[in-house]
């Protein structure tokens, strides 16, 4: 077992399946970063997960400029599954967008889905960017689990083939002044969807309004940004109905 001083300050994602004794090579990226930038070598430790087996301290075993090795020893952290929470979101400006899917996966969403709305700035994204940008979070923030980022699809799309059990919280920027009352909603999966910059249309709202799965709330007094509006709104579902109660 390690002693406290020995726990691992660097935290990596990995793909390689993670287990007492397992060992797990490192990408040339990575192995810049551990060996050349941090000056870490052979007997420092490394703290790994990969999204299902939890955390992991493993020592380095083989320090090289473009490569190397560690070995899993000791399971620091169980994996922490989020809520069944999906986001919806329009993309924005690349930095707010890249701020949106940080802190989604920070603040528990288990996945993430960029939709093309009526008034989306972007009908492109860089679907793997944005995985990045998740998996970064999850090595900051320490968690265990990486939301999976979906490719960008049409909103519409996805509420033709909505899940017939899946609950769905319609950020209404119209309703901005009411009260936002989440306590009374039902318990099971979720999502929220939050429109872009220039909000949704009379036909989108119509839509949402009227459809069988959707709560409407208001975010409160003032009407937010819509990078403040998917964290305002995680924040309300989690402290109602997440795993913050």
């Amino acid at each position: 077992m390690f002693s406290p001083m020995e726990r691992a300050k660097i935290r990596l994602f990995v793909e390689q399946p993670l287990g007492q004794g397992n060992s797990v090579p490192m990408t040339q990226p990575q192995a810049n970063y551990l060996f050349n930038v941090m000056r870490l070598g052979v007997g420092d430790v490394v703290a790994l997960f990969n999204g299902q087996d939890g955390e992991w301290t493993a020592r380095v075993v083989d320090a090289a400029k473009r490569r190397g090795m560690v070995v899993c020893e000791q399971q620091t952290l169980p994996l922490q599954t989020p809520p069944d929470l999906w986001l919806l979101f329009a993309p924005i400006k690349k930095a707010r967008t890249d701020f949106i899917v940080e802190k989604a996966a920070e603040m528990g969403a288990a996945k993430i889905f960029p939709v093309n709305t009526d008034y989306t700035n972007s009908d492109r994204i860089r679907q793997d960017k944005l995985q990045a940008h998740a998996i970064e979070a999850a090595e900051q923030c320490g968690g265990t689990y990486v939301p999976e980022v979906a490719n960008i699809q049409k909103l519409s799309a996805m509420l033709d083939t909505w899940p017939e059990d899946r609950h769905l919280l319609f950020c209404d920027e119209s309703m901005a002044g009411e009260p936002s009352r989440l306590n009374d909603l039902p318990q099971g999966p979720w999502a929220i969807v939050i429109g872009p910059e220039g909000g949704f249309s009379e036909r989108e709202r119509d839509i949402l309004r009227n459809h069988s799965n959707s709560h409407a709330i208001s975010l409160g007094p003032r009407i937010l940004r819509a990078d403040t509006a998917a964290v305002a709104a995680l924040a309300l579902w989690q402290t109602a109905l997440g795993d913050w109660v």
